[in-house]
């Protein structure tokens, strides 16, 4: 019975939305330790997390993209020209490296050439985004945009002229395609997956989210629809609290089933282009101590492996995130996969659930209804 219900989901998946694979690669900071670099280039580039979603601030922070292990591929332009690209809930412009770029990091990246597009248009509009590390700074044009087979006509994008080189030169994509609201978008532009809905190439309007756990494969970010072989478990909707980033209220976090943060309830922002869990510096400081952790995230690896469910409390349910999957493990050395930051809002504290978090869990986002959907995976 159990095989034949298997067996049916599967068919009845394949029919469903359309399906963008998702390549999990070593990341950036992966990149740099195997070079030597990643000391100094920290040393060099201090950042601050919270500055992506501060209100009033046009920085993009680009370390956000360091831990960031998996991408898709895009095509832009007739004949098509392919890119890889991080699908990033927590940012809504797309935009990629061009010819006009002179910079290190775009020579050794895929490049769009206009010239070779027959569907291309210009315009003078520029787009300029602000990296903790430098600046991104191209022009603004239309052209098709192809997503596993959505083809998007006259979608706005942006073509990078300037790349903050010290980062972006070993940056495993190419560029970033921004799938959250267009109230945050740079320019004004109309974000991709708007321009789906808009001209009704999805038969719902929500996309969803597959991120696997350690070296397996099959991640995906599924456009119209929702896979039922990941919602076995069900599918429980937490309404949005506002419509800019996926910005979500949560209750409560819990350790061992004591409160130990966001007692008095917080905000939380579920972003597929942040890998790690961050939290408020004091909040930080409360579960590394309460973890037994150091003050920089490592612990014993031996006292890892029995380290407690982090409990995360949202609309009135309870999301555990387990010790295997905020543990990371590197060359021998085991840390925790939380990160620091403040970044109030009017509502309250920050949080940011990043793939750490959203590995646990097959992630649904509804702009029809502006929900988020969470179902545990096995």
């Amino acid at each position: 019975m159990k095989l034949l219900l298997l067996l049916s989901l599967v068919v009845l998946a394949q029919g469903l939305g359309t399906r963008v694979p998702l390549r999990k690669m070593k990341s950036l900071r992966e990149r740099l330790r195997e070079q030597g670099l990643l000391e100094s280039f920290l040393e060099q580039n201090p950042y601050n997390l919270a500055a992506k979603y501060l209100p009033g601030i046009a920085v993009e922070p680009l370390q956000n993209y360091m831990d960031d292990e998996y991408f898709g591929t895009i095509s832009i332009g007739t004949p098509a020209q392919e890119f890889t690209v991080v699908f990033d809930t927590g940012s809504s412009n797309l935009w990629v490296p061009s010819v006009f770029c002179s910079s290190p990091a775009c020579r050794n990246h895929n490049r769009f050439n206009p010239a070779d597009s027959s569907t291309f248009l210009s315009t003078n509009d520029t787009l300029f985004i602000a990296y903790g590390t430098g600046s991104m700074s191209g022009v603004l044009g239309y052209d098709t945009v192809n997503v596993a087979g959505i083809n998007v006509r006259n979608q706005i994008f942006g073509l990078a002229e300037t790349e903050p080189g010290d980062f972006f030169y070993y940056t495993p994509f190419d560029g970033i395609l921004g799938l959250a609201f267009p109230s945050i978008a740079s320019s004004g532009a109309t974000p991709v997956f708007d321009n789906m809905m808009m001209e009704r190439l999805v038969d719902q309007d929500l996309f969803s989210v597959y991120l696997s756990r350690d070296g397996q494969a099959g991640s995906f970010v599924l456009f119209g629809a929702i896979d039922p072989f990941y919602t076995a478990k069900g599918i429980s909707w937490i309404p949005l609290s506002a419509e800019t980033y996926w910005q979500i209220t949560m209750d409560s976090v819990s350790i061992n089933g004591a409160a130990a943060a966001c007692s008095s309830g917080c905000q939380a922002i579920v972003d597929t282009g942040t890998s790690l869990l961050a939290m408020p510096v004091r909040a930080f400081r409360i579960v590394m101590s309460a973890l037994g952790a150091r003050s920089n995230g490592e612990i014993s690896c031996k006292a890892a492996r029995k380290l407690p469910d982090l409990v995360f409390h949202i609309h009135g349910q309870a999301f555990p995130v387990p010790a295997r999957a905020y543990v990371i493990q590197s060359d021998g050395v085991c840390s925790l996969g939380f990160q620091g930051m403040d970044a109030p809002t009017e509502e309250g504290e920050l949080w940011i659930l990043g793939d750490v978090f959203i590995r646990e869990y097959y992630v649904v986002f509804d702009r029809a209804n502006n929900k988020v959907g969470l179902s545990r995976l096995p």
